[in-house]
């Protein structure tokens, strides 16, 4: 069993930041969004669809993606749709559905759905009465595990107890509060709206419903904080006392979100600010008794996702980490939407108009996706231990595949002394049977799967930093 070093503690050496402090995929997926191509059809996908009801895992995910937000926030790196024009959400919510019945005539209904998943965008700007009429169609044509997750991610500016009500009553069980940082200079500088409610009512108006929990997101790297101002911020999370928690690196990809260069004129913190900020969040969460998991977020040691990271059976998707319990193939609706199938990826229709016109003429569309090699999935689950259970047994990951260990690591063209270097920075321990991450190594997790990531050499893509 893995155990997990309380340590109230984390020092990166200066020289570490420099060292590593280098542009790699973020991995949520493998191989990353950038490598899809236009080349991948719709019916690539439609007959991928079909072909995932005989593949493993059996167990259905679903991602909803609600693009729309009422003012755009600097920092995001999301597809959005920024409106207030209520007919185009209606209009937006009735074409979902009718993309929900399409693909769901395709999907064998003896299968069971794991995990439900709103993301956006603003999931909440959308009148509570449309979610459930979506939430209806799934709890009405489909069958569920006994105990899946079904989550969203809210905007606290847009939240009060009706709609957490209206929620609850829809079936989730998970809510998550984009509150990014307390201060409101820090949102103001971001043009992220500050809550009319704090975030330990809305906590507490949650908190009424037995069995929902509650996750907290936050964002460090932003215009305006300081180590000193995000550690307060820590400690005023810890004493809301949430089920989860996540502190979000801020990925500056200026060439990709044009209005992320507004915040270069606001300044933004050094990365070894950055390293610090991360360095007090490490130390806060785990000096109450929150565990570490993975890049960014922390849980309650009885919390489903710590008890999977001991028991080295953590995974993650595009929606984020998720236990082998909840795991399915990912089937996702909506604008840009990235279905993540056993054999395939696929996204969606890029701007709402082209997805409500395809979806109006009886249509699905597909921009661009990824088949998967045998080889891609070797890797993909190799960076799936790597970045989710900081471990990697070969001879697991060999024996899933039907391979002998060393068939497995000349596939990859791998050689020990590629981690050497890790070593030496105490990043990391490897015998010939498996590979073991320090707690130090968990920052720079996406260097050392990039390690295994035979794409990458020669890849013109461009990535963020991993600082």
């Amino acid at each position: 069993m893995l155990e997990t070093n309380n340590s109230r503690n984390m020092r990166i050496p200066l020289a570490l930041i420099d060292k590593y402090n280098v542009p790699v995929p973020r991995y949520t997926s493998y191989p990353p969004a950038n490598f899809f191509g236009d080349d991948f059809t719709t019916n690539d996908y439609l007959e991928a669809v079909k072909a995932s009801n005989s593949k493993q895992p059996e167990n259905i995910s679903i991602y909803l993606h609600i693009p729309f937000c009422t003012q755009l926030c600097l920092y995001c790196g999301c597809n959005t749709h920024i409106t207030k024009d209520q007919d185009i959400m209606k209009n937006y919510v009735a074409a979902l559905k009718k993309e929900i019945h399409t693909i769901g005539k395709l999907i064998d209904k003896n299968r069971k759905i794991s995990q439900i998943h709103w993301g956006g965008g603003t999931p909440n700007v959308l009148p509570a009465e449309y979610i459930g009429e979506i939430m209806e169609i799934f709890t009405s044509n489909y069958q569920f595990i006994e105990h899946p997750e079904i989550a969203v991610e809210c905007n606290p500016a847009h939240l009060d107890q009706a709609y957490i009500d209206a929620l609850v009553s829809f079936g989730f069980n998970r809510i998550s509060l984009g509150v990014q940082d307390f201060q409101a200079k820090v949102l103001d500088a971001v043009h992220r709206e500050v809550p009319e409610i704090p975030i330990e009512e809305l906590v507490g108006m949650i908190r009424r419903h037995p069995g929902v929990s509650v996750n907290l997101d936050f964002i460090y790297g932003l215009p305006h904080q300081t180590v000193e101002s995000f550690a307060t911020t820590m400690d005023k999370a810890v004493a809301i006392n949430p089920d989860r928690l996540v502190t979000f690196s801020y990925a500056h990809v200026p060439w990709v979100k044009k209005a992320q260069q507004k915040l270069e004129k606001l300044g933004l913190p050094e990365a070894e600010d950055k390293v610090k900020m991360f360095e007090v969040a490490w130390a806060k969460m785990t000096g109450a008794g929150y565990v570490p998991i993975g890049l960014d977020h922390y849980a309650k040691p009885e919390d489903d996702m710590a008890v999977a990271l001991k028991n080295r059976s953590l995974h993650r998707n595009f929606q984020g980490y998720c236990t082998r319990e909840t795991t399915g193939q990912v089937y996702a609706f909506g604008v840009t939407g990235i279905s993540q199938l056993e054999d395939v990826y696929a996204q969606n229709a890029r701007t709402v108009k082209e997805y409500i016109d395809t979806i109006e003429r009886g249509e699905i569309k597909v921009v661009k996706g990824f088949a998967l090699s045998d080889t891609d999935k070797i890797i993909r689950q190799i960076i799936n231990e790597i970045m989710c259970n900081q471990y990697l047994s070969w001879k697991q990951v060999a024996g899933q595949f039907n391979l002998e260990v060393d068939a497995l690591k000349k596939l990859l063209n791998f050689k020990e002394s590629k981690l050497d270097e890790f070593v030496k920075d105490d990043l990391l321990s490897y015998t010939t049977d498996e590979i073991v991450i320090s707690d130090l190594g968990r920052f720079v997790l996406r260097n050392i799967a990039a390690v295994f990531d035979i794409r990458l050499e020669g890849a013109i893509q461009k990535f963020s930093k991993s600082v």
